[in-house]
This record gives structure tokens, sequence and C-alpha cells, in this order.
């Protein structure tokens, strides 16, 4: 393992009826806004349980932070957040609202430009928040990170902010969501664990297992979801699984990736494309064009997770690639670009912005513009 430091500040406060703490966990004196997404929480009761969790608190509301949230959108948070002393936000609802917040946090608390701040990457000085989940697959509730948008140029960046005081998480809350919403929070769950775990083989036997149970209880769990959503102890695994997938635990002392998903980011910015569906046809295509490079590491996963570890090297690699595309199409989502209607446009211009910033992406930095432009091919 590589040398490291863990910490994670974020108290987690899971199961039924936790909302109702909200009371005792938000200081009492704090100058509160709520921020929310579209009004789903309207729907599902849990703008209540807030509401009344909240009751005789001096708050605002803010309502319209949109899926990949946009700098745009956020801007008008802050100008309020501002004018009215806010000192702390609690974010209700997925990933998306939470991402907003923690720019909303940073900007409240700076006389930097929303955006500046994106484009400088982090600013851990800003306002303490909190998150409420609605929607598993980001794990934005226990970690600092966000993805900002910008309507205007069609660009996506990450932001690395506050780490929220406590996030709370209800399993029944995720009852009423969509089929398709749950789809995309597997994917995004599956690809974040995959990021981390296939990478350099032979680094921590620790991180390992708990990278595979992470993706094993993901698959286990995808057709108990479709068959009953409402189901508290799968509906608790899937919220679980999402949180630690991404609050640091399995990337403790090894290499990281990240390529499926800067490219993803890319094609949401430039399509609309749900994240968690992009990731769906990015995550195979990478395994296939980077398939010498991380041999060791897909014969590991396709033995542990999937049990294919017979016949040649060449025809196990292939199969692996195969079972997990089969996977996310039981999902029901895509895993090709034509078969999700974008059109090979998007190559040269995800290239293009790849070569023009000069990045390098991946656990050995090779994914740059060109080796983008091979990925992005095969996923046609």
């Amino acid at each position: 393992m590589q040398n490291f430091t863990y910490q994670n500040p974020t108290r987690l406060v899971f199961g039924r009826g936790q909302i109702a703490k909200l009371a005792k966990l938000i200081p009492a004196d704090a100058k509160l806004m709520v921020t929310f997404g579209g009004g789903s929480v309207r729907r599902n009761g849990v703008y209540d349980q807030v509401k009344a969790a909240l009751e005789g608190r001096d708050y605002i509301e803010f309502w319209g932070i949109e899926p990949n949230p946009r700098v745009e959108t956020l801007r008008k948070a802050i100008e309020q957040g501002k004018a009215s002393g806010i000192n702390y936000l609690l974010a209700v609802g997925g990933g998306s609202v939470i991402d907003g917040t923690k720019l909303i946090s940073a900007a409240i608390a700076s006389d930097i430009d929303a955006w500046d701040l994106v484009l400088k990457g982090s600013d851990r000085g800003g306002i303490p928040l909190a998150a409420v989940l609605t929607i598993p697959a980001t794990g934005s509730e226990m970690n600092s990170g966000a993805v900002i948008s910008r309507e205007e140029t069609h660009e996506k960046f990450p932001f690395y902010g506050r780490y929220p005081e406590f996030s709370i998480l209800d399993p029944e809350v995720t009852y009423s969501l969509p089929d398709y919403q749950i789809a995309c929070g597997l994917s995004d769950i599956f690809v974040h664990v995959m990021e981390q775990y296939l990478t350099t083989p032979d680094q921590s036997r620790v991180m390992d297992r708990w990278a595979e149970g992470i993706l094993q209880t993901v698959i286990e769990i995808a057709p108990m979801i479709r068959a009953n959503k409402t189901d508290y102890r799968t509906m608790s695994d899937f919220m679980f699984s999402a949180t630690m997938a991404l609050n640091g635990y399995i990337a403790q002392g090894v290499t990281e990736d990240w390529a499926t998903h800067m490219i993803g980011h890319e094609l949401t910015a430039l399509t609309g494309m749900t994240h968690g569906a992009s990731l769906a046809i990015v995550l195979p295509a990478t395994m296939s064009v980077l398939r010498e490079q991380k041999r060791d590491k897909i014969l590991q996963y396709g033995a542990r997770v999937w049990g294919i570890d017979g016949g040649s090297l060449d025809s196990r690699i292939e199969q692996i690639i195969s079972r997990t595309r089969e996977f996310f199409h039981s999902l029901g989502l895509a895993v090709t670009l034509t078969e999700a209607g974008v059109g090979a446009e998007v190559i040269d211009t995800i290239a293009e912005r790849f070569n023009r910033t000069g990045v390098h992406h991946g656990e050995a930095a090779n994914v740059d513009g060109e080796m983008t432009r091979k990925i992005l091919t095969e996923c046609l």
C-alpha cells in the first residue's frame, strides 16, 4: 500500500425515522438555508418530514437545483444566502443538490465568483452544510467532492469543498424512486468502485476485498430492487453501498483511475445524458482499450466477482467485459453511444477538449485526448 492519511468528518445518521433528528443535529442558533431540487420531495413526504423537524427554526428555502447542477442556478442561491446572512446549509435531495450546496457553501464565504471557485478546483473554507439524502448514487453525502456544470459553455468540472457535518440516510425515502433513476444510481455506485479497484494489482488485500464486496452487493440487489422497491433491507443495502463506494474507505493506499468519469462528464455536458447512464457506456470500452494495462486486475475482478476463471487469458477478458456490459444492460441502460442516440461527432469534441487542456487521466496518467478518442470510438 502507498502512504496515506484518512479522515472523514461526516456523521452518518442511518435508518427509518431519522429525519426527525434534524432539530437536534442543526445548531439552535443557525441562520439556515435549505436547498432542494425540482420538487420530488414534496411528493414522497420528505419535505413534510423536514418541515416538521425544523418547526420554529429560522430558515429560508431555495428550490430548483437541477441534475448536473448549473453554476447559473447556484449563483442565485449564493446571492440569496449572502443577502440573508446565512451561516448554515441543509441539502435535501440527491447528489446534485448536495454537490451544488457544497459550492454554495464555499461561495457564500468567499468574494470569488462561483465558477472561478470551480476552476480553482477546491475551497474548504465554506460555511457548514449537512444533508438529507433522497437518491443513492454519488456518495456526495459523505465526501467533499462535487461536479458543477456551466450551461453557457457546456462544461462540467469537479470541485472540492467542505464535507457535510452530518448526513441523514433513511432507506424508506427511496421507495418512490423511478426505475431509471435507480438504474443510473446502481451504475454510478458500480463504476465508483471500479475507478478505485480496477487499477494496479497487489496493492492491498483489504481494499480489494472491500471493493469486491460492494460490487457483489450491487449485482445481487439489482434484480431484487426490480422485483420489490419497498423492501427495507434491500434498499438499505442500495443506499449504504452508494455511500461506501465513495467516502474514501476503499481508496486508502491504492492508485485510482477516474478516466471513465471524466469522459462521462463530457458526454453529460455535451448531450445532457444522465451521469450514471454515461458511465455504463464508457466503462466497458475503457476496459477493452486498456485491457493490457489493466489485465491482471480485470482477471481478478472476473474471477472474484463473476466467477470467470477458465479458458485462455484473451477469452476470459472478453467474457469479463461482455458480462459487465450485460450487467448494465440488465439495469435497462444503453451500453453504446449508438444505442443511446449519441452520434460520433462528440468524439472529436471531447478529444479536442482533452488535448487542449493537456489532461492525463487514469492510474497510469495515459488517458489523454487521443486515448479518449480510442475509448469513445469503442463506445460506438
